[in-house]
């Protein structure tokens, strides 16, 4: 379950509590109040490892597995292999 911050109009407190998302807004602990609003905060979710969707599709060039791809992509489009001759098939009637 998440912890949700709120805050009272009445008495400007501040308070967390943990419960379900759906939950309704909960009385203010202090005062009593009963038009308490859920705050919006910044979290410290961070993404760490590999297999993410910021890995494969950020666009920076400081990741792994997006600047090998790129690399061979644009090397391939902006300059095609030199191409090798087909063997010469002479069929010789003897």
């Amino acid at each position: 379950m998440p912890i949700y911050e709120y805050q009272c109009p009445d008495c400007s407190g501040e308070f967390e509590l943990m419960q379900k998302v759906g939950a309704e807004a909960p009385p203010c602990p202090k005062c009593g109040g009963t038009k308490t609003a859920r705050m919006l905060s910044r979290t410290s979710f961070v993404l760490k490892g590999g297999g993410w969707y910021k890995d494969g599709y950020s666009g920076t060039s400081n990741q792994k597995g997006s600047s090998s791809s790129s690399s061979s992509s644009s090397s391939s489009s902006s300059s095609p292999a030199p191409a090798t001759p087909a063997p010469s098939t002479t069929s010789s009637d003897s």
